[in-house]
């Protein structure tokens, strides 16, 4: 199996005025947070959103490990829909000391290039900063951060950045290279 490197980008925001929103999109746009935990609705958006960019860390994971990780106190899966079809997500974990990291962001690809990523963005760091309120006794958010790497979509860097994200740091590691998932066997060509 062959090898490809993947650069990572870390980037945050240490407090609420650093996020600079983006304008709401045209059209039926709605934000609206899952709040049962649903393994499979989890991993649909998961394997949607990110079949086509090779997210594969999570397409293991058994029914019983997706249900432990999202009835987490704190973890929180807003949900962007475009008249009603789901569009894309942002996944918030609380972590330790106010920090809260947005494990994954992203638009399914038919709601690409629509601005609704820019739109889901803001209202996912939104939520970040004012998660404590919705979680009594979760100490009150100190810092928001992200990752993105090199295999992401073209625009996201600009995007985190347009929101007020900065980086803070940079790796590269080489990755197996592996065959584009898709939200299915075959979704998207190689």
């Amino acid at each position: 199996m062959s090898s490809v490197p993947v650069t990572t980008w870390s980037l945050e925001q240490t407090s609420p005025s650093d996020l600079l929103p983006a304008a709401t999109p045209d059209g039926d746009v709605r934000i609206v947070r899952a709040e049962a935990p649903s393994p499979e609705f989890s991993r649909f958006l998961y394997a949607s959103v990110g079949g086509d960019i090779r997210w594969t860390d999570r397409l293991g994971w058994t029914y019983a490990r997706w249900q432990e990780y999202l009835e987490r106190p704190g973890v929180e899966t807003w949900v962007a829909y475009d008249r009603g079809t789901p569009a894309g997500y942002a996944e918030l974990e609380p972590q330790d000391e106010g920090t809260v990291e947005i494990v994954y962001f992203g638009l399914i690809p038919a709601f690409r290039g629509r601005r609704i990523g820019g739109h889901l963005l803001s209202y996912g760091a939104a939520r970040a900063w004012d998660l404590a309120e919705r979680w009594p006794g979760r100490t009150p958010t100190k810092r928001v951060w992200l990752h993105t790497c090199s295999k992401d979509g073209e625009h996201a860097m600009g995007n985190y950045q347009r929101r007020g994200f900065k980086l803070f740091d940079t790796k590269v590691e080489l990755e197996p290279e592996v065959a584009t998932p898709g939200p299915w066997p075959g979704a998207y060509p190689a």
